[in-house]
């Protein structure tokens, strides 16, 4: 949905809130499609949510639940009682969905809403919660259809007309063995271009994707995207079909990647409500300010340091911004890059110090030229040869440094459990900022300074 349309649909609930038209309310609701509900519901001020809640129809409750963001999700969960709740899981038809609900629910619901669902569905989705969410067991569907390999494609044909159905985002049938074991996969495209007397075994591929059910699913995404996927087996490490997972599960797992990484480089929490009340938000947001004010204090220690090179030598103070901040900018372009290259799988070790060399040539390639240019700015600004040399010859050294830390960072940070796109642009800017400082004042206090 274009922004346009987001915008438009906001102001006409909003008017429809002012007049305390519900009916009109409920006829927008009515003509938008679940993942609209979800975008006006995370962008509308709680006092307007909470009136628009109860107009929502009970059977789109579920999947706008589900397209929610996860602090909207709890919030609205927290107001139902647990019968509700199962209400609303049962009207779910995938159980990769209904686990996937169970897990937003405050602890002490969650065993009084389990106990509630009949023993088939609360059997089925404790086999789902056994796997954690971020695994391929926890995205998969519990639906996949089997055939046997022995069969002709008339008795698959004849079985699919008994089923009636078939579930979402269905592009193959899964063959397994009288134990279940996978064994390869009929796409409809061979089960319906083939003569139908022909056996299952003489069609099937065998030499497909199978995903093991903890396989991380940022893995899951990439063999997805790499195969152009539609769905794929998880199976157990005996390989015992378990299910399936299908692209809109994937789908999901790229938004909340990229929303992640968005959201940590800001320091704020990947699933936070846009109308977080004000002292959550604050109290969150204060814990990532503190730590920056830390390291401004430290970068100010530093510039305290030179002190009286600063007080004979104004210019020198005009012009001390500059180093760090191209720095810094210098170095958030491959810290960037780095992040996403971690995030993809796309950096090893083998190819590491290939980059490394890479952005420190850049880096180099881009202080010499705007070394170049700030030094002639100053000569004409100030008439001093000796300053331009001085703010130069730091500014090289500075985006060799930036170039090098970014890529240093995020490989440092991952490796002790901390998330780069969290913590990665407080530490470079910390170093680009002290090592910007050093080298332009140092270099002016042992030059420009009388002993």
């Amino acid at each position: 949905m274009s922004e346009q349309i987001t915008e438009q649909l906001r102001q006409e609930i909003s008017s429809a809130l002012e007049r305390s038209d519900t009916q009109a309310i409920s006829d927008i609701l009515e003509q938008i499609n679940v993942a609209q509900i979800a975008d006006i519901l995370d962008s509308t001020p709680p006092a307007q949510r909470d009136l628009i809640w109860p107009l929502v129809y009970q059977k789109n409750l579920g999947p706008v639940l589900l397209e929610t963001s996860e602090e909207v999700r709890q919030q609205k969960l927290n107001s139902f009682e647990p019968t509700e709740i199962a209400r609303i899981i049962e009207s779910l038809p995938d159980a990769d969905d209904q686990a996937d609900l169970i897990l937003s629910l405050p602890a002490d619901k969650l065993g009084s809403v389990l106990y509630i669902l009949d023993r088939a569905k609360r059997e089925k989705l404790e086999s789902l919660l056994s796997y954690p969410e971020d695994t391929a067991g926890g995205l998969m569907d519990l639906d996949p259809i089997t055939i046997r390999a022995d069969v002709t494609l008339d008795v698959v044909l004849r079985y699919l007309r008994i089923r009636g159905e078939m579930p979402d985002h269905t592009d193959q049938l899964f063959v397994t063995d009288r134990y279940d074991k996978f064994k390869g996969i009929l796409s409809l495209s061979d089960l319906l271009t083939h003569d139908p007397e022909t056996p299952v075994a003489d069609v099937m591929s065998a030499e497909v994707v199978a995903f093991d059910a903890n396989t991380p699913d940022q893995e899951v995404a990439r063999v997805f995207e790499d195969n152009d996927l539609i769905s794929a087996a998880v199976v157990d490490e005996e390989g015992k079909l378990l299910g399936r997972i299908t692209i809109d599960d994937v789908v999901d797992v790229i938004r909340d990647e990229g929303d992640s990484s968005v959201l940590s480089m800001a320091g704020l929490h990947e699933d936070e409500d846009l109308f977080s009340p004000i002292w959550v938000s604050a109290r969150r947001r204060a814990v990532w300010l503190g730590f920056n004010l830390l390291t401004a204090f430290l970068a100010a220690s530093v510039t305290g340091l030179f002190e009286a090179t600063l007080d004979k030598i104004v210019a020198l103070a005009v012009l001390l911004t500059i180093v760090p901040s191209m720095g810094g900018i210098a170095g958030s372009q491959t810290l960037t890059l780095v992040i996403r290259g971690l995030a993809l799988g796309q950096l090893g070790s083998s190819n590491f110090k290939s980059l490394v060399r890479k952005e420190i040539t850049v880096g180099l390639l881009n202080g010499l030229l705007w070394a170049m240019v700030v030094a002639a700015f100053t000569i004409i600004w100030f008439e001093d040869f000796r300053i331009a040399l001085i703010i130069a010859i730091a500014l090289v050294i500075n985006l060799l440094a930036g170039a090098f830390a970014g890529a240093i960072i995020p490989v440092l940070l991952k490796k002790i459990g901390v998330d780069p796109a969290l913590a990665g642009s407080v530490v470079l800017t910390t170093f680009t900022d002290v090592i910007g400082i050093l080298a332009f004042l140092g270099m002016a206090t042992v030059f420009l300074m009388k002993p």
